[in-house]
């Protein structure tokens, strides 16, 4: 159910989501759908502590392995991912360095309508030691990050108790998620362009947690490319535009080394983005629908997003 945060120019976050399938997916992704949506993830805001946070509400039916059963199951969650962002002001490559960490809380209720099981917990803590981000000519910018989940999550595959259906809090191994951004910044315009790359390590336990007997339980989770995109018009302290993302799965899981069918997502989501500036704290909110939900949980999503600056 989850897969991440980046940075802001205003400011990024994430925290993933759940990618459940009743076959032997793991179920979550560490990057949250659609979560850095309405930021210029191309810069880094002026020198200064950022304090953001994301209140995301989503709805999904789940994919399942047997046609006959597809979209039986249904997800609700709601994931609040506070950040902490630090736009040092220091200059590495000629960039500016920025770092960010993000502890994401989620609430997973999963199950046939009518009887679903319903948890709290907090997901894989999110470490972002890097951001560097560069002006470039024309009101261009561009960045570069690399964010750490680590395996700590409160209920994972790992830790022996997960609830009904198999659901932990977050992911039972470690991710690293380099990205790139390209945000075109003028005259209120912001065009911003994020992609991102998931590799995630091993998990021992998870093929045991999900029920499939006679496996010692590896589970490998194939890598990832992912995209958001930002086409936003500030006039006074409105804004307001398009937001999307695409999420592709490149490999196949893997179950003991060998691959599993039914296992490569495919998502593209998109909607409106709404903004105000109360100066100096800013206010978002946007909302997905997925258009594309292949062997991924597919519905929508509503993001509220709060980013109050510390200087």
């Amino acid at each position: 159910m989850i897969k991440k945060i980046v940075c802001l120019a205003t400011v990024a976050a994430a925290a993933g989501f759940v990618n459940s399938q009743a076959s032997a997916e793991e179920l979550w992704d560490p990057h949250l759908f659609g979560i850095n949506e309405g930021l210029a993830m191309g810069a880094l805001p002026p020198q200064g502590v950022y304090a953001i946070n994301n209140s995301y509400f989503a709805t999904f039916k789940v994919p399942q392995a047997n046609p006959a059963m597809n979209n039986a199951l249904k997800l609700d969650s709601y994931v609040d991912v506070p950040i902490l962002l630090w736009s040092t002001g220091l200059k590495v490559l000629g960039a500016d360095y920025g770092v960010g960490l993000a502890q994401p809380f989620d609430y997973t209720s999963i199950g046939p309508a009518g009887s679903q099981a319903a948890h709290w917990g907090t997901y894989n803590t999110l470490v972002i030691p890097a951001i560097l981000a560069w002006t470039l000519p024309y009101d261009f910018h561009v960045s570069a990050s690399l964010g750490i989940y680590a395996d700590d999550a409160s209920s994972s595959f790992a830790v022996g108790h997960t609830p009904a259906y198999g659901v932990g809090a977050g992911m039972a191994n470690w991710t690293f998620e380099p990205g790139v951004s390209v945000s075109w910044l003028h005259d209120g315009w912001n065009i911003t362009l994020e992609t991102y790359y998931d590799a995630s390590t091993q998990d021992g336990n998870s093929a045991k947690t999900l029920g499939i007997t006679g496996l010692p339980g590896s589970y490998q989770s194939g890598d990832e490319f992912g995209t958001s995109f930002t086409i936003m018009k500030t006039i006074g302290k409105w804004s307001g535009g398009l937001g999307g993302y695409t999420l592709n799965q490149l490999q196949r899981d893997q179950i003991n080394g060998v691959s599993a069918a039914g296992t490569v997502d495919q998502k593209i989501g998109l909607g409106p983005i709404v903004g105000y500036n109360f100066g100096p704290v800013e206010l978002q909110a946007m909302y997905n629908h997925d258009v594309v939900d292949h062997y991924a949980p597919g519905g929508d999503f509503f993001n509220v997003r709060l980013i109050v600056p510390f200087k």
